[in-house]
């Protein structure tokens, strides 16, 4: 079993930036590859960003490129996603999630945390 608790969401403008987190615990060296993904009300969930377990493979969704960074701390089992620039759409709930591949599909996902909200005002 893998826990994932995030935090770091909040309320920002738009241009602002937020550094979310997301803490994991337990079996953690058995699905090391690490997702965020995001749902807005109405919307399913898509996929935001992806990290192997030694940081040198990561994949973006192209509506965040060149502005969302993720990257983790092995030593502190956290995994992070840094956000610039943002946009009223990017308004969701962000969900970490922990599998055995970096990939970009939800469903290849087997652990999940329970969201944090962002919410990016015009």
């Amino acid at each position: 079993q893998v826990q994932l608790v995030e935090s770091g969401g909040g309320l920002v403008q738009a241009g602002g930036s937020l550094r979310l987190s997301c803490a994991a615990s337990g079996r953690t060296f058995s699905h090391n590859a690490m997702g965020w993904f995001r749902q807005a009300p109405g919307k399913e969930r898509e996929f935001v960003a992806t990290i192997s377990w030694g940081g040198g493979s990561t994949f973006y969704a192209d509506s965040v490129k060149g502005r969302f960074t993720i990257s983790r701390n092995n030593a502190k089992n956290t995994v992070y996603l840094q956000m610039n620039s943002l946009k009223p759409e990017d308004t969701a709930v962000y969900f970490c999630a922990a599998g055995r591949r970096v990939v970009i599909e939800a469903a290849e996902y087997d652990y999940w945390g329970q969201g944090t909200q962002v919410t990016v005002s015009s």
